[in-house]
């Protein structure tokens, strides 16, 4: 992964990036597909990433920066090895979600939004990951992990581990 504002491109990346463009009749719609590309290739799209990107299509900046900001799919920052995404709509609120949030953020010792300092456990609460029958719900990765309880909850942190 590339640390905070060093961002490089390899010359495959911009290949990509020029591909993916000639698909679309206009540039503006390539933004998603390229970001996911610098995803793909980097982990995560940096601050510096976005504005290369915007630079490669010829976008305002401020247009990518709003994507990377507003799609959760999209990384701004990096991201553990493991990264749990714990529901906090009302279904799982009230199913106990809060609870198992306060659990993981003790357990693994970091805040909402926080990594580990070894990069295997990042943490962030999200809406609704549509598992409401089965709340409390999170996501590891992009695996489901549902009717949680802080047991099974350990269960899954000791096989990550």
């Amino acid at each position: 992964m590339a640390a905070q504002g060093a961002f490089v491109p390899s010359d495959g990346l911009a290949v990509e990036i020029e591909r993916i463009a000639s698909l679309y009749p206009e540039r503006m719609a390539a933004v998603l597909p390229a970001l996911h590309a610098v995803q793909r290739e980097v982990g995560w799209v940096p601050l510096e990433a976005q504005r290369w990107v915007a630079g490669q299509l010829g976008v305002p900046a401020a247009h990518v920066y709003g994507c990377v900001s507003f799609y959760t799919l999209l990384r701004p920052r990096p991201l553990g090895r493991h990264h749990i995404q714990v529901c906090r709509t009302l279904s799982c609120e009230l199913r106990g979600a809060g609870g198992i949030l306060e659990h993981l953020k003790r357990r693994l010792g970091i805040e909402d939004g926080g990594m580990t300092a070894d990069g295997r456990f990042s943490l962030a609460t999200v809406e609704c990951l549509g598992s409401c029958g089965t709340a409390p719900a999170m996501q590891v990765n992009d695996d489901y992990h549902e009717n949680l309880t802080r047991e099974k909850v350990d269960e899954l942190l000791d096989r990550l581990r």
